[in-house]
């Protein structure tokens, strides 16, 4: 029996990423208008059911138009680890998807005029499945981009260096016989 010294790299989170903020400027303005129109309307009507009626439907704005949209942006967030992109979303029902860096895969930036001006974009990353994965508008993009390039560069060094490793070893039969 051989003793073997195994290397076991560590997984290090390299970044945490989550959709640019720009995302939340109209639920803001809205949230910020809907508190500004329930401050000046609420109590000015002679009837109690009005006043109420205002208060509700400015909460239900509120609910609709700001809650929901910054909790689903809260909810969706991008995790690159040494080893893999983490993909998680949902808020009442979480989805988790993972890719491998050393499985090798294709990345593309997809970028419109307003990502442009922001430094944002999509990363496209394509790992041979039926429906390529998206990374929906992140910010400083070509930065990504470039060090998933590197990760994934990096573990199929490992990767390839590790079957080198095993394709040399000899195996247990030619080393009985006494060849290896």
């Amino acid at each position: 029996m051989r003793n073997e010294t195994v290397s076991v790299q560590r997984e290090a989170i390299v970044a945490r990423v989550r959709s640019h903020a720009r995302a939340l400027i109209f639920p803001g303005i809205v949230l910020l208008a809907a508190a500004g129109a329930l401050g000046y309307f609420f109590g000015s009507f002679p009837e109690d059911w009005q006043n109420l009626a205002v208060l509700t439907a400015g909460i239900l704005l509120i609910v609709v138009a700001w809650f929901l949209p910054f909790f689903g942006w809260l909810a969706r967030n991008y995790t690159i680890t040494t080893r893999r992109i983490v993909l998680s979303s949902g808020v009442f029902v979480r989805v988790r998807q993972e890719l491998l860096h050393s499985r090798g895969y294709d990345v593309t930036v997809r970028q419109n005029w307003v990502q442009r001006m922001f430094g944002s974009g999509d990363l496209v990353v394509n790992a041979g499945h039926d429906y390529p994965v998206v990374l929906r508008d992140i910010p400083s993009v070509t930065i990504t981009q470039a060090a998933l390039h590197d990760l994934m560069e990096n573990n199929q060094n490992v990767v390839s260096m590790r079957r080198q490793r095993d394709e040399s070893r000899a195996s247990d039969e030619t080393t009985a016989w006494g060849i290896g």
